[in-house]
């Protein structure tokens, strides 16, 4: 059975969706429907399928247009496409900008859902050698955002290569859990995952750390020492906050990566290692190498395949999954009966600013559970664990005047002041796009570069 995989389904004629959703729920697909392109971004911006399979002419968006949208966010999100009026043509264009496979209407139930198959399959989502749900890998990264969905579907294709990750974020959103779930995607998982810190070792002993040393190679060095290459070899070892790694250090790094070698402190001869590198920082590496802190050599070897997580903040829809999770948790392990946060509490959790991120969080929930002596976490209690004054969801009216503003100054900045320019930009004429700048006290005249000071 394949219930794991989430298939959409968007056809504009609904007695075709309703048949095609019977035949997959029948071959054991999670099936969700959707009767046009519109409401099919709808679905997407709210939860991830595996699989998106289109109807081609459609009222309103058609299915290239639904692909071209769905592709801008989630580029590993493969795309079939049906037509009752296929063509060689059409199929060849479709497939050479990455849909994934283009089927003429009437077709064969076993061609759709071998394509199907292969596509769940390539993507990262088919099924296990004992045909059962192989999700295990992920089981520490909780969400239901599409946006960090896709990003774990880019995780787990590359986890079938040996690419250098690189993984980009701020500090507490899970670049360890990321690296930790990639090597048990992969099929170095029985061999050892070890993770090194590089901010946290004095400058002094991290080479010794990281290669390893003989003994007496240095005071304190009373016997050999594998070092973290060695006990990661046929494995994958995370260098965590690969920015603050020293620039001299950052040399011998390179060298063992291209020799595939270490050399250990005090030693003479190299010991041949075998490791996959995942790295990651919340620094801006770019940034580091125009000031000269990074080397690009470096860099551009550890980065064959980046991955960005989203903060906590980009993705608030999972703050109550990961809430409740958290207080399940820690409740048993303080032996407590907690049903959960007050609906006034949740709203102050989901509105948070959320600087510290998802260890922020765990932190904020495990204070409330160990200060709790009720079983419901009041208000005051999450207030009193964020230690900061609570910022709320901005209201639509509040939000959409914010992105007026916005919208309308960046474009008068783009357009040195012109207003003709920036209405043309805009699609609005002039008349009504003087009324919006009125609207928001805006001068284009604040924004011509040649105006006097």
């Amino acid at each position: 059975m394949n219930a794991y995989s989430e298939i959409l389904l968007v056809d504009d004629d609904t007695d075709l969706l309703r048949l095609l959703s019977i035949r997959l729920k029948a071959a054991g697909y999670g099936v969700t429907t959707a009767e046009s392109g519109e409401k099919a971004l709808s679905h997407l911006a709210v939860a991830r399928p595996q699989l998106v399979i289109t109807d081609l002419r459609m009222g309103g968006m058609d299915g290239m247009a639904l692909f071209e949208a769905i592709h801008k966010n989630n580029a590993t999100l493969p795309v079939i496409i049906l037509t009752a009026h296929g063509s060689i043509p059409d199929a060849v264009a479709a497939t050479k900008q990455g849909v994934f496979s283009f089927l003429t209407k009437p077709f064969d139930s076993k061609v759709l859902l071998g394509q199907i198959e292969r596509a769940l399959h390539l993507s990262g989502h088919g099924v296990d050698d004992n045909g059962g749900k192989n999700n295990d890998w992920r089981s520490e990264l909780i969400t239901r955002s599409p946006v960090m969905e896709d990003m774990l579907a880019q995780a787990k294709l590359v986890a079938a290569t040996d690419a250098s990750v690189f993984i980009h974020g701020d500090s507490g959103t899970g670049k360890e859990l990321l690296a930790k779930a990639i090597h048990l995607a992969s099929s170095r998982h029985h061999k050892p995952f070890v993770g090194v810190n590089c901010g946290a070792i004095p400058e002094a002993l991290l080479e010794s750390e990281l290669f390893g040393h003989t003994k007496g190679s240095f005071t304190g060095a009373t016997q050999d020492y594998n070092g973290l290459f060695r006990s990661a070899n046929n494995g994958t070892l995370l260098l965590d906050e690969i920015g603050d790694m020293p620039i001299a250090l950052q040399v011998k790094l390179l060298r063992v990566l291209q020799e595939k070698q270490v050399r250990p402190v005090g030693s003479s001869q190299s010991v041949p290692v075998e490791v996959r590198i995942i790295s990651a920082t919340h620094r801006e590496l770019e940034e580091e190498m125009i000031a000269g802190n990074f080397r690009e050599d470096l860099y551009y070897r550890l980065n064959v395949v980046s991955l960005e997580i989203p903060s906590l903040a980009e993705r608030r829809e999972d703050i109550p999954l990961l809430a409740a999770h958290f207080l399940a948790r820690t409740a048993e392990n303080y032996g407590k009966k907690i049903k959960g946060y007050s609906p006034e509490a949740m709203e102050i959790l989901i509105g948070a600013s959320w600087p510290g991120n998802v260890r922020q969080l765990l932190n904020v929930v495990e204070q409330t559970v160990a200060l709790c002596t009720t079983s419901i976490i009041s208000t005051a209690s999450v207030q009193r664990a964020l230690r900061d004054k609570p910022s709320k969801i901005p209201s639509l009216l509040d939000a959409r005047k914010q992105f007026e503003r916005e919208y309308l100054t960046k474009l008068l900045k783009v357009t040195d002041g012109n207003v003709s320019q920036a209405a043309l930009m805009a699609k609005r004429n002039r008349t009504e796009f003087y009324r919006l700048l009125h609207r928001y006290d805006l001068d284009p005249g604040l924004f011509k570069s040649d105006r006097d000071y």
